[in-house]
């Protein structure tokens, strides 16, 4: 069961509010920006926002559920096939809302609803992503780097071993060389 809206309503009763939140959706959608009161504003966007999610995929079951709150066939079709799909990369956020200054009768505190737009969202999106690519390539290449120097350690180690049991045999021979003339400055 909902939890029922904590203050007074927008209209009087729960149905009048649903009616409300109902209509500026469906002038939301058709036109893509609405100006109302803060509270309207506050209100219609999680509402909004819900059925956009439902427009991202297109199937009976959404259709459905959607079509209890938008009664216009065009602003149903406008929702599922334009706003639904341009939103369908886009995790949530789909709205912005605006505060303008107060309304000039009653001093309402007014704000205006929009729709994202979906092409700023696309190279926004795009645009960390090649950061995000860029990052890793240059980690990715630093240990590679770092095994060949590794590889080259190793073959310099393996080259000052064979240097070494090149030059062994070599001093070896030396040593002995330098012994057996001790031995023979000795003997004299």
């Amino acid at each position: 069961m909902p939890t029922p809206t904590k203050g007074p309503r927008l209209g009087g009763s729960p149905a009048h509010q649903r009616l409300i939140l109902a209509n500026l959706a469906q002038s939301l959608f058709e036109h893509g920006k609405i100006t109302t009161t803060e509270a309207k504003a506050r209100r219609l966007r999680p509402y909004a926002e819900q059925l956009i999610t439902k427009a991202k995929t297109d199937t009976v079951a959404n259709r459905r559920l959607v079509v209890k709150v938008i009664r216009d066939k065009n602003v149903l079709h406008t929702l599922f096939t334009e706003i639904g799909p341009a939103m369908a990369t886009r995790p949530g956020g789909y709205t912005r809302i605006t505060k303008l200054g107060p309304r000039k009768g009653d001093n309402a505190p007014m704000a205006v609803i929009e729709i994202v737009e979906a092409q700023e969202f696309a190279a926004q999106n795009q645009a960390p992503q090649a950061t995000k690519a860029e990052t890793p390539a240059p980690v990715e290449k630093a240990p590679v780097e770092e095994t060949t120097d590794e590889v080259v350690t190793d073959a310099a180690a393996e080259t000052s071993a064979e240097e070494t049991t090149t030059e062994a045999p070599a001093e070896a021979e030396a040593s002995d060389a330098d012994v057996t003339d001790e031995e023979s400055s000795t003997k004299e």
